[in-house]
This record gives C-alpha cells, structure tokens and sequence, in this order.
C-alpha cells in the first residue's frame, strides 16, 4: 500500500496504525490528520478515493463523513453565544416561535444541543426533497409533539438535530448553517469543509459504500459491541432507534449529488481529515496565523458534560456536552477532556485541550459502527501512545 503525505518524527506510530488498517482491517480508502498545539504532526491519505473504483486518493481528496458533521455544526450555537446572540437557557422558542408548539415551549437551546429536545423522530417522514428545503425540514420539527418531556431524558438525534441547528441558527442569524459555516469557519480557517456540497468541489468528493467486517486476531480493538436489545431495536420499525434513523424514507443514496448538496449538518457534510484535524485545533487556539474559534470559556463549555446515562435511541451509554459527543465507553476519544463526534461507519474528529490533540479521521469505507469505528480506534491509541 502507497501511503503518501507527512509525518513528524516521534509520530510514526500514527502512521504505522494507518497502514496496518488497509492490510488488515479491510480500509479501501482514508485519510487521517492529527494536530498538536496548532500543529500539523500527521497528515496521510491512501488508497482508492472511491469505495469501488481504482483511481487513487489524492492529497484533496474530500468524503462525506456523516455524523462527523454535528461536530462542526455545533460550534455555531456555540459562536453565536460567544458573541452574545444565543441565550443557551432561553426557551428555543424565543428565538423560534413555532417551535413552542406540541408542549415543547419550555425546551431550552441547552435542552436542544444535548439531544433532551425529546423529538429525535418525526410521526412522517420526510422525503430527500423535504428533507433538503430548509422551510420544510424546520416546519416539521417544530411541529413535532416530542415524545419525552423535553429536558428530562437524552435521546440520540440523529437526523432531526440537523433540522433543530438549521432552525435555530436561520432565525439567530439570517443565514443558513451551511452559509454561516463557510463565511465564519470555513472560509476564515481555510478548510476543505463543506454543509453543502458547491458544484464546483463535486469532482473532489469520492464515493463511499460498505466494506467487509474484518478484524485482525487479537487486534484488542476498542469496539461497542451492539446489545440484543439494541440489535432488536434497529429491526423494530417502531423503536425510537429505527424511527431516528429513518426519518428520511426512502433512505438517501449518500452518493447521489442531491444528498451531497443538501445542508443537513446532521448527515451530509464533505470534508477532508485535514481539514476536520484544523477545524478542532482552531477550537484549542490559534493555527498557522489564524485566531482561535473558541474563547476559554467557550472551549469550557462544549467540554462540560450535559447529558449522560443511558441513550434513550442508542440504548447504550451516551455523554454529550452542547452538541458534541464527550469521550466515554460509547464514543472514545483520547481523554476525559475530549470532545468532537464521530460520523456512522467510520469518520471522526475532536479535540483534546489537556493535550492539545486535534484528531481527523475520513474513510471511503462504512463498516456497521455507529460511535466507535475499530479503525478510528487504532489510530487514536497510536495518538494516546505518543502523546502518553
């Protein structure tokens, strides 16, 4: 395998970790990234660009990375407050009067980013035409009835949290998710990160698809292992879990242009692992000249945990702070300080401040991980062996 790109001395476990998942956990295609302090330290990529193809990953070769997304989508709310425009205790619907509707006047955007909004589903699905109209997808949350009291439970929103930031943030701002991230993060930051994918970066993008679950002998891969109750929950078409993933019906081709130029900041954003690394090491402090996304007391807050136990969706163990998913047995990240999310079947990215560690992680290959991909997983031990 033809691994190309950088890594600085002291770090070639990282890659050696890279490697070793194409020969012995199935990758077809992938890229990873790591930054220190605002530093590039790891930035590799090999492999096909697509799933099924034979053209070669290239140095700007973008995937979309699914859930990946929620992490870049919730430092928004998180600006806006830093910048005085987002009461996080406020009721969402001061914001967004439509939103009170159903009994859930009270929720609160605290309620809203740490997934206790109570309407992870929606009594009809959406097509991926309503899904794509911002009018539309945002109308129906907010007529939603929830289906827990708002603010007494966690749920993993895994779709309707997308449609929740794009409401919230529209009505905050003016601008759309997809528009305020690229004039505001990506744009400033130069990162090759897009909630909607423009035309003119579509030859970039590689196709995505299934791989084979393979796993090396021994491999001590960390790896939620899915309970018989989770497992009967996915089969269940009345479960909140099947219901959560498939309130858009029929279920979207990701590869379809379509889906790619949609702004769902829940699902559907492009990005490369280098520009998820930078992402999350601007939340940390400033990189290559550029000024930190986050003020302390802002990077003190997506760290803060604000809801925990059990995962009313996910059935599983969940942490999550405004947005973002925190380290623990269901997603591990590299320490408790850590916080990013990873996207279903593979993608990752976060940020650790007690060690500076920005990580980005993107990968043409979906296996059936939801939180903690075992590929993913080999890297951030190669980061946590190095950083030890």
């Amino acid at each position: 395998m033809d691994v190309r790109g950088t890594v600085a001395a002291g770090w070639e476990p990282v890659g050696d970790a890279f490697l070793r998942a194409f020969g012995q956990r199935g990758e077809r295609g992938a890229a990873v990234a790591v930054h220190r302090d605002g530093v590039k330290v790891v930035d590799l990529w090999a492999g096909t660009r697509d799933v099924d193809g034979a053209e070669p990953w290239t140095e700007d070769t973008a995937q979309v990375v699914r859930s990946a997304t929620k992490g870049v989508a919730a430092a928004v709310p998180l600006l806006l407050h830093q910048r005085g425009l987002l009461d996080l205790d406020a009721p969402v619907a001061t914001y967004w009067p439509e939103f009170k509707a159903a009994g859930k006047d009270r929720a609160t955007v605290r309620d809203l980013l740490a997934h206790r909004a109570g309407v992870p589903v929606l009594d009809r699905p959406l097509t991926l035409a309503e899904a794509a109209d911002l009018p539309t997808a945002t109308a129906a949350v907010a007529a939603q009835a929830p289906v827990w009291e708002p603010g007494t439970a966690h749920g993993y929103h895994a779709h309707t949290f997308g449609w929740l930031l794009s409401g919230l943030v529209h009505r905050v701002t003016g601008r759309t998710i997809g528009r305020w991230v690229a004039e505001e993060i990506a744009g400033p930051l130069g990162l090759d990160l897009w909630i909607g994918l423009p035309d003119a970066e579509a030859h970039r993008v590689g196709r995505i698809g299934p791989v084979e679950e393979v796993e090396p002998a021994g491999s001590g891969a960390l790896r939620l292992r899915p309970k018989r109750a989770v497992t009967e929950a996915y089969r269940d078409p009345d479960s909140l879990t099947r219901r959560a993933f498939g309130v858009i019906d029929p279920r979207p081709d990701e590869n379809d242009p379509v889906y790619r130029a949609a702004e769902l900041p829940g699902s559907a954003g492009v990005a490369t692992a280098r520009a998820l690394s930078r992402f999350y090491a601007a939340t940390l402090g400033p990189v290559d000249g550029a000024e930190r996304l986050f003020a302390p007391a802002t990077l003190a807050l997506a760290r803060t945990e604000e809801s925990a136990g059990t995962d009313r969706v996910l059935l599983v163990g969940t942490r999550f702070g405004l947005g973002h998913m925190l380290h623990g047995p269901a997603s591990p990240l590299l320490g408790p300080s850590s916080f990013g999310h990873p996207g279903r079947g593979g993608s990752l990215g976060f940020a650790d401040p007690d060690s500076g560690i920005a990580f980005g992680y993107v990968t043409n290959g979906m296996r059936k991980t939801v939180t903690a991909d075992p590929r993913a997983q080999a890297l951030v031990r190669a980061v946590r062996a190095v950083t030890a």
